[in-house]
């Protein structure tokens, strides 16, 4: 075999420079600074208190998503699975209490995912602004159905109320998402 030959540096003096184009110094001082980072990750972790998640613009994580209040307990998903539970058998054993258990499996559907969409939306996680206008809206409109009967005045008033409660419901839980998600009108 022949012999190898060392490839030379430039002229005397100068630093050599890798294929990537940095120098030695250069590369010693990202490694000074990798080694600074990690001593400081590890004495966090020394001190009992969690880092503070790094946040990233974008698309929200599962991680990232609005603990409930009530823990780990899967109390959303357990009404869900009544409501998908009495709605079939609702149709099964028809009559009126049949009809009441539509009404309670529909009730019970809608106030899940309502609960979960008031904590998204309050938390900066989702925006549901459209959604919760709209409950606003049906609340006022049931309200007004409730206390005002079924006269003529009731029904002309009734959509225009709603409509008006939905707008300005809409443009106030627009501002609070924004607060709460940074400044972001939508995510």
């Amino acid at each position: 075999m022949g012999k190898r030959s060392r490839k030379r540096g430039g002229p005397a003096g100068t630093e050599p420079v890798s294929a990537a184009g940095t120098t030695r110094a250069e590369r010693d001082a990202a490694r000074a600074r990798r080694a600074q980072a990690a001593e400081r990750r590890r004495s966090t972790a020394a001190s009992g208190r969690p880092p503070a998640p790094v946040r990233r613009r974008g698309r929200p994580t599962i991680d990232e998503r609005p603990p409930a209040p009530w823990g780990k307990f899967p109390l959303v998903e357990l009404v869900v699975l009544l409501a998908l539970t009495l709605l079939p058998l609702s149709f099964v054993v028809g009559g009126s209490r049949g009809r009441v258990m539509l009404t309670g499996a529909l009730v019970l559907g809608s106030l899940a995912g309502l609960e979960l969409s008031i904590r998204e939306h309050f938390a900066g996680y989702r925006s549901h602004t459209a959604l919760l206008a709209g409950a606003a809206a049906f609340a006022s409109m049931a309200v007004l159905f409730i206390l005002g009967g079924k006269s003529d005045v009731t029904r002309a008033l009734m959509i225009p109320i709603g409509g008006l409660v939905f707008i300005a419901a809409f443009w106030l839980l627009r501002e609070a998402f924004k607060r709460r998600s940074g400044g972001l009108g939508f995510r």
